[in-house]
């Protein structure tokens, strides 16, 4: 069946029109990033937090305000999510650490190595209503000095973590994944859902994203793929309060429902590597692609704490 076309938009299923304003345009709002990534919107401040990871830098787009440097240098930072308290957490590639900025500036490392061992170089973060803290380890900051600096890696798996908020107590919860990525949980927490993107460097990687049952809000059962990508790879995602998910790849963002349907395409001039929901009504899904930060009105909003 060929997906019908309707401005930026592949409709392939009945279903995505009711989630896009098939009026609304696709808007550049920067660009001047080498590799634009880790979007996150603080809705009281009214502004974006993205990562230009080979620049070093943390950028604020502020609506009506435009784009200024926020941290520099970034430490080659990538993911970035907010915390229980609203404190941004970031995953830094050059230093191979998560860290927390705390409101008065100071930063604050909260996980750096496994078991005496560094950590590969943290990709991409989320935090659990418990306060818990998840996050990605895959090896591109150590691959060469571009996003990070080069090195071997310590650990024998490219793992997703769980960092235990009270404890500080790290835990291994996944540890098959070629390189993962991306992840976010469902808006009941009851799935985590994580993309494999180690098809960038070995094709014979299969390009899809991966969902798990959460027990106890500690570990993870009943791994399956949930969605393959048919055009470049799964990165970061992002999902609705209907629980579909919302993920990069290479022609722009696929849309998927919960049960893995791919319902539509918002087609992207340049390679998505990231996205998240913003604006006052969580309705706007800002893009961050390649040298771009791109923005979209929707008809649905973010699950996601703003």
């Amino acid at each position: 069946m060929t997906p019908a076309r309707t401005g930026i938009y592949e409709i392939h299923d009945p279903r995505f029109r009711h989630l896009i304003v098939a009026s609304a345009g696709l808007d550049e709002l920067y660009s001047g990033c080498r590799w634009a990534e880790g979007p996150v919107w603080f809705a009281d401040l009214d502004c974006l937090i993205f990562s230009d990871i080979p620049n070093e830098r943390l950028l604020r787009f502020v609506p009506g305000g435009g784009v200024s440097v926020f941290r520099s240098p970034s430490q080659f930072a990538n993911g970035n999510t907010r915390d229980r308290e609203g404190r941004l957490v970031t995953c830094e590639h050059g230093t191979r650490r998560v860290t927390r900025t705390e409101v008065d500036g100071r930063i604050t490392v909260l996980a750096d190595q496994f078991e005496g061992k560094r950590l590969n170089s943290p990709n991409d973060v989320v935090v659990m209503s418990d306060g818990s803290i998840w996050f990605t380890d895959p090896t591109y900051g150590i691959l060469s000095d571009y996003e990070g600096y080069k090195a071997e890696p310590e650990l024998a798996t490219r793992n997703v973590f769980r960092l235990d908020p009270e404890s500080g107590e790290m835990s291994i919860v996944v540890d098959d994944f070629g390189q993962p990525n991306g992840l976010a949980f469902s808006p009941d927490e009851q799935r985590l859902y994580v993309a494999d993107s180690a098809s960038s460097h070995d094709e014979s990687w299969p390009s899809h994203i991966r969902v798990f049952d959460v027990v106890d809000g500690r570990r993870l059962a009943n791994g399956r793929v949930f969605a393959a990508i048919d055009k470049g790879l799964p990165d970061g995602f992002r999902v609705d309060l209907s629980g579909n998910v919302w993920t990069s790849a290479g022609d722009g963002v696929h849309c998927f429902a919960p049960d893995g349907t791919l319902l539509g395409k918002i087609l992207v001039p340049q390679t998505v590597a990231n996205l998240t929901f913003g604006g006052p009504r969580r309705n706007r899904l800002f893009i961050t692609a390649t040298t771009s930060l791109y923005a979209v009105y929707l008809a649905t909003t973010g699950a996601q704490q703003p």
